[in-house]
């Protein structure tokens, strides 16, 4: 059965008590980068304004705990408190069901519901939780967000540790199911490691054997990238002739390698700022319609927290945006389960085992 989007109910503004809801109050910022008294902090669901009589708006590119500004052509942006500046207008109230003007829809998408029971087995994702379903259904997502959405993966370095990992994520990108990547330092250092020597921190990727002088592998990797300036430059010159950063760029997909207080060198493609990082992860993130991060906690909740729960698309339509956490720590992946959206969903295995299986499932699935 193809994948189908679950359907949107928007709210019934013609009936009480939207139908005689107070307009949105807006206050001036008084100060840069501090919010008025009594300021609205956004949430992960659709969200409505009622600009004037009548007319009530609905966030079209939202993000959660940050502020919504009147611009002065009526339309409405979301900012963060560090971009708020003296004569910003702030939407204000504290109430989510139109009192304030302000509507937080929490029941906006026909998702199926789960039976509800007083006591069950296995209520929880742990190590004993059955996944099959799950990757069917991500199988028959990730085909339609190919021609219909945009995918962002987000990767920790685990992914090109393994060679068949790291060769199955490039025919992933091949293949059109990658639209957008984000990672930090590692992720694209150690890629560059795999392709120069076969290793990853010194371990070859397929033997798991241990090299001499391995341990110099990513320093030598990330110096050479430096002295040629760039890892594009790598590529077009032929140094740098497989994975997953080759593929990336020669497909001219965006990327974000988001700097770290952690990194060796970094590579001269990582963003060391890490509020210029933030934008540039905002701007991939406002196009996603799907994210999957794979073994990186602090990434992952970082790329999370960008994400409302649903996307404006094509003519007032609106849909769920999906997001994917797989990990083999229980912690990790229940974590961004626990971040409130509508539509996270968790895988909890190995994550080079995970990415083996994707494709192949894929592969097999749709040619």
């Amino acid at each position: 059965m193809p994948f189908t989007l679950p359907s949107y109910s928007p709210p019934d503004f013609k009936k009480p008590p939207l139908r005689d809801a107070s307009t949105v109050v807006f206050e001036r910022v008084r100060q840069a980068k501090v919010p008025p008294e009594n300021y609205h902090a956004t949430s992960v669901y659709p969200e409505y304004f009622h600009i004037r009589k009548g007319e009530w708006q609905l966030l079209e590119q939202s993000r959660m705990d940050c502020v919504v500004v009147l611009n002065q052509d009526g339309s409405l942006a979301v900012r963060e408190f560090r971009q708020l500046q003296v004569g910003d207008l702030v939407a204000c109230g504290r109430t989510e069901n139109g009192e304030d003007g302000i509507l937080v829809h929490t029941e906006a998408f026909d998702f199926p519901e789960d039976v509800s029971q007083k006591f069950v087995f296995r209520s929880r994702i742990t190590r004993e939780t059955s996944f099959s379903i799950d990757y069917d259904e991500l199988y028959d997502l990730l085909e339609f967000e190919r021609e219909n959405g945009f995918t962002v993966w987000v990767l920790g370095p685990a992914v090109v540790f393994d060679r068949d990992a790291r060769d199955a994520f490039v025919q992933l990108i091949e293949r059109g199911y990658v639209h957008a990547l984000l990672a930090g330092n590692a992720l694209a250092v150690h890629d560059v490691e795999a392709a120069l020597f076969g290793t990853g921190l010194g371990q070859e990727i397929y033997s798991k054997r241990t090299v001499h002088l391995g341990h110099y592998n990513h320093l030598d990797a990330i110096s050479r990238m430096r002295a040629l300036g760039s890892v594009e430059k790598a590529i077009d010159e032929g140094v740098i002739r497989d994975g997953v950063m080759r593929a990336i760029i020669r497909k001219g997909l965006p990327y974000v390698l988001a700097g770290s207080i952690r990194d060796d060198g970094p590579l001269p493609e990582v963003i060391g700022d890490v509020y210029q990082a933030q934008d540039k992860m905002r701007d991939v993130a406002r196009q996603a319609t799907t994210v999957i991060a794979l073994a990186t906690q602090l990434h992952a909740i970082a790329a999370a927290n960008m994400l409302p729960s649903y996307k404006v698309v094509g003519e007032n339509q609106v849909r769920p945006v999906y997001f994917y956490t797989v990990d083999m720590s229980e912690f990790a992946i229940n974590k961004l389960v626990n971040r409130g959206s509508l539509t996270a969903r968790s895988i909890l295995t190995n994550v080079q085992d995970f990415v083996v299986t994707v494709e192949r499932g894929l592969r097999k699935r749709f040619g």
